[in-house]
């Protein structure tokens, strides 16, 4: 015969929330006070104990064990198989609701009792090694305790090395039950707590009765829908994410291309704009320079010509209006003239 998972949470209400077993739910309690450094209960009452009527695949079916001491302390104890993530907000939503709901109308504040949420992991959640964390309300540099009316529980089931057998007892031996069917220490466990007898008798019963396994197997597989589902929808959404992110990548690359390109261009285009400017300047200026210069030349070679004739014909005895007369000359080009030896 093999035995049903105490960890799946029809299961574990079976054994923690009947009443028969209020016994089993307080030394469990106690075990996990009394590792948190509190006093330990003296009784316990169930306020929504196992039924028939709890169907597995039901989703508005309530799995979590709900307890008040004799104090009016309010527990709500939850076993999570697979991480439904965001367990950290969950937890303060549930705890707001069950510490709200205590207020009746025209109810006085004073009137609230504490509530306690205990977390019950098959997954890790937090980062600190110890598997068993206790969360209260406190002030950052003095850790002063604000109120009291707020204690977070949260005991992951992975961080227990389930190879090591404790030699006395307390809370690790009902988890080190909690966390796998394997049977061969319970006479350990039952030794070191006594009460843990109960519980295993439970599951032993459940697990050869079966109607309880039907259900034990309608909620499994409700469970692992329900996972499943909220994978696919990670992993669709992931897909989708992936790709829009891939296209506004690629266009966010192409306008940044686009913006370096042109900066790279334009600086390029000035260097060799003005290499290829230097280059067309020179070649341009030699032509118009050897242009200008005969241009030039030839227009004084005329002018020294004509300033050799007028000084021949001065010579000659001609005068000056004759000889502009006769060079075109002006009278002061004429007056620049030496006479001929």
């Amino acid at each position: 015969m093999e035995l049903l998972d105490p960890r799946v949470d029809f299961v574990f209400k079976r054994i923690f929330a009947s009443e028969n077993n209020r016994d089993v739910l307080l030394a469990f309690l106690n075990g996990i006070f009394a590792e948190a450094g509190e006093a330990p209960l003296t009784e316990v009452v169930l306020l929504n104990p196992y039924t028939d009527k709890d169907d597995p695949a039901d989703k508005q079916s309530i799995f979590d064990v709900w307890a008040r001491t004799a104090e009016g302390k309010l527990i709500d104890i939850e076993m999570q198989l697979f991480n439904k993530y965001d367990i950290e907000k969950r937890t303060l939503y549930y705890w707001s609701k069950r510490y709200s709901g205590q207020l009746q109308e025209s109810g006085q504040y004073r009137d609230l009792k504490k509530c306690v949420m205990i977390n019950i992991l098959n997954y890790r959640v937090l980062p600190d090694e110890p598997y068993h964390n206790v969360f209260h309300l406190r002030e950052d540099r003095k850790g002063t305790l604000l109120i009291d009316d707020i204690e977070i529980h949260f005991i992951e089931l992975p961080k227990i090395d389930h190879t090591v057998i404790p030699a006395e007892g307390g809370l690790i031996n009902w988890l080190l039950f909690l966390k796998g069917k394997d049977e061969t220490h319970w006479e350990v466990l039952r030794m070191n707590e006594p009460v843990l007898k109960k519980a295993m008798d439970t599951l032993q019963f459940l697990s050869q009765d079966e109607e309880a396994r039907r259900k034990y197997e309608a909620r499994q597989k409700f469970l692992l829908d329900e996972i499943s589902q909220r994978e696919g929808a990670l992993t669709e959404g992931f897909a989708k994410g992936e790709a829009a992110g891939i296209k506004a990548g690629t266009i966010k690359g192409l306008r940044e291309g686009r913006k370096k390109g042109r900066a790279e261009g334009r600086i390029a285009g000035i260097k060799e704009g003005k290499i290829e400017g230097k280059i067309e300047g020179k070649i341009e200026g030699k032509i118009e320079g050897k242009i200008e210069g005969k241009i030039e030349g030839k227009i004084e070679g005329i002018l020294e010509g004509k300033l050799e004739v007028a000084r021949k014909l001065r010579a000659m005895g001609m005068d000056d209006e004759e000889i502009q007369a006769a060079t075109g000359l002006s009278a002061e080009e004429i007056e620049t003239i030496m006479p001929v030896d």
